[in-house]
């Protein structure tokens, strides 16, 4: 893994690879440099600096050197977080109390003044916790903390509050669409290589019963012309014209069988989205066995079913999918939050254009509940 990878890098290494990583203060510091957060995670420590240089202007010397060291402490947590996200859920859970706990122990010490601090336990929310915990507790924890903010007069603590929610709201849901991005990389990647080993047999298969009848059959012809040439010269011809006649067909027969592996197929593209589907956690619902397609209809019933999983996984936030097929139509649906108004929608119109050269139509219905695409070959 390269030193510039981008935050969500974990999900290239799946959880051995986690599970691998030391807990060293070197093996932390290389996670930390592989995450690609730390040029984001510094910066803000700025803030930190300000609330040390405070607590000595309004404590005295003894509890602003508690407060400083403690500061500190929690600088150093913080700024491994981007680095501890790629460990295992039980590091990252032990790593998010100790933030925690440093900030419970600076309330005795600098008072209201740790509102101010919500921003840095807004991010290791997001970073270190599940994303189904993380975004909810982010989100509570921000409120009360704009609540008391606001209940004690510390109103820009209040606007803090609120810039945290957003930004770590946003930071988060960049990095978990990451994942699923290289999530959906990895599995596109295993169903490439499946799908090669597939064709593999297929065309092993299909070469086997068509050259091995075909030279069967040449081989017999060829040894009946020989014994011919002599005795009945137009029975061999008849033989030898045989035999070119079974090697053109066998010709033909090969080249349609390689052909096959350039064409999109509904089938293979089923078999896929499922695949996929499951990768990303979302539950796939989708025809064990399909009617009998022409194969211009299973090659765009085919990008119908590629384009549509695609947009479920990356954009949809579903949780479930189905995708029916009859001899006519192929739909797929979803129970996300629907296409965002103003939203780019090159695919899709890619996909229209290739439907309306073959007569069909594309219908998109998307609302908060859901998307569903509808193509539909034959009579309008």
């Amino acid at each position: 893994m390269s030193t510039d990878s981008p935050w969500g890098s974990w999900a290239r290494g799946g959880e051995e690879e986690a599970a691998a990583r030391p807990l060293t203060p070197r093996g932390i510091w290389r996670a930390m440099r592989q995450s690609g957060g730390l040029p984001f995670s510094a910066p803000p420590l700025v803030f930190v600096l300000l609330a040390i240089v405070t607590s000595w202007l309004g404590l005295g010397p003894l509890r602003a050197t508690l407060a400083s060291v403690i500061l500190l402490i929690y600088s150093a947590v913080f700024l491994a977080v981007c680095g501890i996200a790629l460990y295992p859920l039980r590091v990252r859970l032990i790593w998010f109390a100790l933030g925690t706990a440093l900030l419970l122990a600076l309330i005795p010490l600098l008072g209201s003044g740790v509102l101010y601090l919500v921003m840095f336990q807004a991010m290791t929310h997001v970073l270190l916790l599940p994303w189904r915990w993380g975004l909810p507790s982010m989100l509570v924890m921000c409120l009360v903390v704009m609540l008391l903010a606001i209940i004690l007069q510390h109103y820009i603590a209040a606007g803090l509050a609120i810039m945290a929610a957003l930004f770590a709201a946003g930071i988060g849901t960049g990095v978990r669409q990451e994942v699923l991005q290289q999530q959906l990389e990895a599995a596109e990647a295993r169903n490439a290589v499946l799908a090669v080993a597939a064709e593999r047999e297929r065309i092993g298969r299909d070469l086997h019963d068509l050259v091995g009848h075909s030279l069967t059959s040449l081989t017999i012809s060829a040894q009946l012309a020989r014994r011919l040439l002599d005795i009945d010269p137009e029975a061999a011809k008849a033989q030898l014209e045989h035999i070119e006649a079974t090697t053109r067909q066998a010709l033909a027969d090969v080249r349609a069988t390689a052909s096959g592996m350039q064409h999109v197929r509904a089938a293979t593209e089923i078999a896929s989205a499922r695949t996929v589907l499951a990768t990303v956690g979302i539950q796939a619902s989708v025809p064990t066995a399909l009617p009998p397609l022409p194969d211009d209809v299973a090659e765009l019933f085919g990008y119908v079913i590629r384009e549509g999983v695609t947009n479920i996984v990356r954009h949809s936030r579903a949780t479930c999918a189905t995708i029916t097929v009859t001899e006519d139509t192929v739909t797929v649906s979803d129970d996300g939050v629907g296409i965002p108004a103003g939203a780019t929608r090159t695919g899709l119109r890619g996909l229209e254009a290739r439907l309306a050269m073959a007569g069909g139509r594309l219908t998109v219905t998307s609302a908060e509940t859901g998307t569903t695409l509808t193509a539909r070959v034959g009579a309008a």
